[in-house]
């Protein structure tokens, strides 16, 4: 692991084997580091995340919290959890979601995520300002060979949502989600452009009259 160690660059993928990857997640240098592996390389994140991100991730999460609510949708959030695949794959994204039947079905003590256990999540969000090539190409093919149902990508820089459809290892851009029916990607666009001009609260309540 020395080898890897002496040339490990973050926020770029990385050839590396499984034990290795687990390795550089152990090692403390990378304790904050958001990690990903796919197709027998790896990928730690560590770039910091400022406020524009950071604005965008909440706004997204408390659309989805609203949406679901409003229409009874059942729901089980999470924030930058892993899920691992142990020996072939992982991913931690900003944002997932179970939802309907899948929301009560992974238990609250599990910390990383089994897929070999549990199903993968329905809904995943990434979260781009400075890592949107990659969102839209590695990732990208990191989520149709895990299978979500459907993989969103936030660009913060240009103000819009990239929401893909993952059917048979593939994916196709949607403009209203299948797995929260009824939600209108445009809709969340305007919301991130609002978010630019006035507080989250009135944010929130926009979108709480645009989903009623």
């Amino acid at each position: 692991m020395s080898r890897l160690q002496a040339t490990l660059q973050t926020d770029t993928w990385v050839n590396a084997t499984w034990d290795e990857y687990l390795l550089a997640l152990s090692d403390p240098a990378y304790e904050k580091a958001r990690g990903y592996y796919y197709n027998g390389r790896m990928r730690l994140e560590r770039s910091p995340v400022g406020n524009p991100h950071s604005r965008d991730h909440f706004i997204v999460i408390a659309a989805i919290a609203l949406f679901a609510s409003i229409r009874g949708i059942d729901l089980d959030g999470h924030d930058n959890c892993t899920y691992r695949k142990a020996g072939s794959e992982e991913a931690q994204p900003d944002v997932s979601f179970y939802l309907g039947d899948n929301a009560e079905i992974v238990p609250w003590e599990a910390t990383i995520i089994d897929l070999d256990t549990y199903p993968t999540p329905d809904l995943v969000i990434e979260v781009a300002y400075s890592s949107l090539a990659d969102d839209k190409g590695e990732k990208r093919l990191l989520y149709e060979s895990l299978g979500v149902r459907e993989y969103w990508i936030i660009d913060v820089q240009n103000v819009q949502v990239i929401a893909f459809e993952i059917q048979n290892r593939g994916s196709r851009r949607i403009e209203q989600s299948l797995v929260l029916a009824g939600l209108e990607i445009a809709v969340l666009e305007e919301a991130f452009r609002l978010s630019r001009q006035m507080n989250h609260g009135k944010v929130s309540a926009w979108l709480l009259s645009q989903f009623q």
